[in-house]
């Protein structure tokens, strides 16, 4: 997959567009978080579908290498099955928490190996979510949060990892890697 340019200077190298990695939900549980997703998320607002990042800002001239280190981690790894029992409070939105273990260990592997890589952002502590709502009122998220505890648990399986590239809208898919181990 070449790496292409989104724009250039002109007295200095292309700049490449961010990469975001998210983990890919099995269809059960992706259409249940993306359904609430677009009832919760401010329309205006919703311009990607329900997902779980794993690094927000990877750098995009990278992505040849960051393509390869996928396609190996992910041939060598297998469906991973995670539990959502937590709404989390963002304040002015909600996040549904992920338990799953072996998606943390993963994560860390691959931080690991993108360590020079890393945005500060991407080198704090992971905790996996699925955020369902933000920047709305806080009595508006107080309630969301209320509904969204009251269909929990949610329960399924990762299937494998996408990459994304971010040019300032919807994001532009650069290649899904399924878990074939």
């Amino acid at each position: 997959m070449p790496a292409s340019a989104h724009g250039s200077t002109p007295s200095g190298p292309p700049e490449f567009d961010p990469l975001i990695m998210t983990a890919l939900f099995d269809a059960q549980s992706f259409a249940a978080l993306d359904g609430l997703r677009r009832r919760y998320f401010p329309p205006a607002l919703n311009r990607v579908p329900a997902h779980a990042t794993l690094f927000h800002h990877l750098p995009g001239e990278s992505l040849r290498a960051v393509v390869e280190r996928l396609r190996e981690v992910c041939a060598g790894t297998g469906p991973l099955e995670f539990t959502m029992a937590e709404a989390r409070s963002l304040g002015r939105g909600v996040a549904l928490a992920i338990d799953c273990p072996p998606l943390i260990r993963l994560r860390a592997g691959l931080a690991t190996a993108f360590a020079d890589r890393l945005t500060a952002q991407d080198r704090q502590g992971y905790r996996p979510h699925a955020t369902v709502q933000n920047k709305v009122s806080g009595e508006e998220a107080r309630a969301t949060l209320r509904a969204v505890e009251a269909l929990l648990p949610i329960a399924g399986r990762i299937e494998g990892l996408a990459l994304w590239h971010y040019r300032g809208g919807p994001w532009e898919e650069a290649g899904r890697f399924p878990f074939t181990g």
